[in-house]
């Protein structure tokens, strides 16, 4: 049975993509106000924003008793962050291995800046939870992806708010077909459907063809994951990152 806590609005840290998407459906199955947050940092598959109101607009027709829960959307333009990024994820260079052994896909600091900003917004449309799809389990080592590191910023952003967030982070513990099977018990295979069609993960941006697992170049470590995730979650097994 799904929990729900209507006493609270949720702010989602919403990219367009199926990790946020799916935290998105277990916001508006949890608490009664739920209103979404972006961010453009240059990113170089920054066509996951051109998705995310198909992807909103995608829930408020196929789920109604959700549609009179979400609430207002918000872009914050984060140039700033690309600006100073070396990445695989705001350059057109090759994604491999960096020197610290992290994937060239790591942007420093990102979750932080995001986190930041989102319990600023959160402050002002009186918001207590934040919700994000960071991940532990199938992540490609990024530090501030781990569980320590938000348990960690939720006592900073208390302390320095003096507020009662909470930061939430529900695919925490879950591998991408774990992902594809929680969005299957909140929304049926409709959201699975909506989650395959309309979001975006590939970091290259690709979005020519559709693949069984939905749009992408299939080539990178974000379609790699997403691919075995949902070949996993239709054949009833579990799949990891490897090392």
């Amino acid at each position: 049975m799904i929990r729900t806590d209507a006493k609270r609005g949720a702010l989602v840290l919403f990219s367009g993509g199926q990790d946020s998407t799916t935290c998105l459906a277990w916001a508006l199955e949890r608490y009664e106000t739920v209103e979404t947050l972006g961010f453009d940092y240059g990113q170089r598959h920054r066509v996951e924003l051109e998705c995310r109101d198909s992807v909103r607009q995608a829930i408020v027709d196929a789920f109604p008793h959700w549609a009179e829960r979400l609430g207002e959307d918000h872009m914050i333009d984060l140039s700033v962050l690309g600006a100073i990024s070396d990445t695989a994820m705001t350059r057109e260079i090759q994604i491999e291995a960096a020197a610290n052994g992290l994937p060239n896909t790591f942007v420093p600091g990102r979750n932080l800046m995001f986190m930041t900003i989102a319990s600023a917004i959160a402050y002002r449309r009186g918001l207590s939870v934040l919700v994000g799809g960071m991940c532990e389990t199938d992540f490609s080592g990024y530090p501030d992806c781990r569980d320590d590191t938000m348990k960690a910023l939720q006592v900073a952003l208390n302390l320095g708010m003096d507020s009662r967030f909470v930061v939430e982070t529900p695919l925490m513990w879950l591998d991408k077909a774990d992902t594809w099977r929680l969005a299957q018990d909140l929304g049926g295979d409709a959201l699975v459907e909506l989650v395959r069609v309309e979001t975006h993960t590939c970091y290259v941006g690709e979005r020519a063809e559709l693949h069984d697992w939905g749009f992408g170049c299939g080539e990178c470590p974000a379609c790699r994951l997403r691919k075995r995730g949902y070949e996993a979650f239709l054949a009833g097994e579990q799949v990891t990152q490897p090392a």
